[in-house]
């Protein structure tokens, strides 16, 4: 991981509303330049507080919004651990997305490789033949330094030559997608709250410790955006709380 930027806010409201201000900026960016916005969505406790969030902002172009996973537990997706079904039932539910345009991650075949192969398909439908390069990419942060459903020690890592491939958490596949994807994004943001994650955060920013978080390098942007808990071991004055 070489160049980044950091945003520490209060927790809580403040960083919610920053993090609904990325969404809003890309998405205007986006629009201008190409009529739409592709976005790849993160599981997890705070983007399900950010997917809330967005239900309650003005003015957000939900008719040129184009909605893509960044990873998947192998579950259905009227699973409660399901990804998709988390993002159905806070956002899409609520907010005028196209179907034609959201973009889940298939669990159906019961085959993950096969899966994967056919999330895959679907990306070169819509980007073409060229690995594709999100508007905007969502992630966040394990204890263990993984992202998406990159883990530690797994053969996901180094897969170079492939745009979607299984993860694994112990014994549960994931699909996700791979760093060549991740890093060809124009805006990979880095979501992470509480303390609980506050020892990772300072290992993953500090430290050569080659954790999968570490491997992100967008040929865009990278943000990590950070609560005030997340970022309690990180070296101060270096770091500066905004809002």
């Amino acid at each position: 991981m070489q160049g980044f930027q950091l945003e520490i806010w209060p927790e809580g409201t403040a960083f919610f509303r920053r993090a609904v201000e990325i969404w809003q900026e890309q998405a205007a960016a986006a629009i201008r330049q190409r009529g739409r916005f592709t976005v790849a969505l993160a599981g997890g406790n705070t983007p399900r507080k950010l997917y809330a969030a967005l239900t309650q902002a003005p003015g957000i172009p939900w008719q040129q919004t184009w909605l893509f996973w960044g990873d998947e537990r192998y579950v259905p997706p009227d699973h409660p651990e399901s990804n998709y079904g988390m993002v159905r039932r806070i956002l899409l539910d609520t907010v005028g997305v196209p179907a034609s345009q959201v973009f889940p991650m298939p669990t159906h075949s019961g085959d993950p490789l096969r899966d994967a192969a056919e999330y895959e398909a679907t990306l070169q439908q819509i980007f073409g033949t060229e690995c594709p390069a999100f508007d905007l990419i969502w992630l966040g942060v394990g204890e263990d330094g993984h992202t998406a459903s990159l883990f530690p020690g797994t053969a996901a890592l180094e897969v170079q030559h492939r745009w979607v491939t299984v993860g694994q958490k112990r014994e549960e596949p994931r699909l996700t997608l791979t760093y060549p994807v991740l890093n060809r994004a124009a805006q990979v943001v880095v979501l992470v709250t509480g303390a609980s994650k506050a020892a990772i955060v300072k290992e993953a920013l500090t430290t050569e410790a080659h954790l999968p978080c570490q491997r992100l390098n967008p040929q865009g942007r990278l943000l990590w955006l950070l609560d005030a808990a997340a970022a309690a071991e990180l070296p101060l004055p270096a770091v500066a709380l905004l809002g």
